[in-house]
């Protein structure tokens, strides 16, 4: 019995501990774009690197708009990539990234959260005859959610494999917790 009291001890301890919502950076995100933008195409990854997908979400705005910096960091690239101008921003592990945009920062640059990097580009946005920003994140070479900066992600529920089954009388060998599996 003192075995299932302290599995169900340690289970409300873990279950009540505070977890982290967001993809790692430097404190809480801001929407790039203000006021909070309608997300007219969502994140959807590529199977494979070279596979198709999009690889960040397309925020609605409109031409000229100030682009925010989501979250606190340092600009590693700020210029013309394809025809389209693009500003990088990098937070330690991650880096965002916004296009079409019309850079009003340089590299090296550190941003606040929330600071001014450009303008939204008219007549490249690949959502015409909308005009969006194209909003990335990275780690490393993994591209990730960027609304997961903002908790407001997707929840996607995986699968049970097996039900936990808790045992009074204590677990069968190889079995911690007097847990059995079904």
């Amino acid at each position: 019995m003192r075995v299932l009291l302290l599995v169900a001890g340690l289970l409300a301890v873990l279950v009540a501990a505070p977890g982290q919502a967001r993809a790692d950076g430097p404190g809480p995100a801001v929407w790039p774009l203000q006021p909070e933008p309608s997300v007219i195409r969502p994140f959807d990854p590529p199977d494979d690197p070279w596979g198709a997908g999009h690889r960040g979400v397309d925020l609605l705005g409109r031409p000229g708009q100030e682009v925010h910096a989501a979250l606190a960091g340092t600009v590693t690239f700020a210029g013309t990539l394809a025809g389209r101008g693009v500003v990088v921003v990098s937070h330690g592990e991650t880096r965002t990234t916004y296009e079409p945009v019309d850079p009003t920062v340089s590299v090296g640059a550190v941003v606040p959260t929330g600071g001014v990097i450009g303008h939204l580009q008219t007549g490249t946005s690949h959502c015409f005859p909308q005009t969006c920003l194209h909003w990335g994140l990275l780690r490393g070479e993994v591209y990730l959610d960027p609304l997961s900066l903002l908790g407001v992600a997707p929840v996607r529920l995986l699968p049970l494999v097996a039900s936990l089954v808790l045992m009074p009388w204590g677990a069968p060998a190889g079995m911690p917790f007097g847990a059995v599996l079904r």
